[in-house]
């Protein structure tokens, strides 16, 4: 079992990485509510199930790809519970195999490390090389659990303040698949 606190509408106190703090100066700044909690180190989707509890949703499981040549990048936001299949994503999308992406791009491109890929990251992601790739599934939803840019807090907001608020700002837009 991970420790999980009581929800909060405030951000922490403190932060684990500097994504954490930007994602909550943007969220204030764009005036999107959210609900988080601070955790013990939660590192795989197990981890996440007690968070999940706490929250009242499914935290999302976000996966980080680049293709071979690493000069393509995509975020990929699905179910915790989907078995992810680079070749399967690939045929989606219509793009050559593509991998998981390291952990020192995941540091560099996202600033976060193995365990905390969060929409989030797309704030580092000014020149918008990081194709954002969403189960359609996900973004119906009403709400939206994630990682707030560390593996020691999570939130949960509504998912349309995503998608009509957040991406418009940081200027990406989705590609939504089955």
């Amino acid at each position: 079992m991970v420790y999980v606190s009581e929800m909060h509408t405030t951000p922490p106190t403190e932060f684990g990485s500097e994504l954490e703090e930007k994602t909550y100066e943007t969220l204030a700044k764009l005036d999107i509510p959210f609900y988080q909690v601070a955790t013990g180190e939660a590192l795989t989707m197990e981890d996440c199930i007690d968070i999940d509890n706490r929250l009242g949703i499914e935290v999302v499981k976000t996966i980080f790809l680049c293709n071979q040549k690493k000069t393509k990048f995509y975020l990929y936001i699905t179910p915790a519970d989907f078995k992810f299949v680079t070749k399967d994503f690939g045929k989606k999308l219509e793009i050559p195999r593509v991998s998981f992406a390291s952990a020192a791009l995941l540091d560099e491109r996202l600033g976060v490390i193995p365990g905390a890929a969060t929409i989030f990251g797309l704030l580092k992601d000014p020149e918008h090389e990081i194709q954002l790739v969403f189960d359609k599934s996900v973004a119906e939803r009403e709400w939206y659990g994630c990682s707030s840019g560390s593996v020691t807090n999570y939130m949960k907001l509504k998912t349309a303040d995503l998608f009509e608020k957040f991406l418009p700002y940081t200027g990406h837009e989705a590609i939504l698949i089955d």
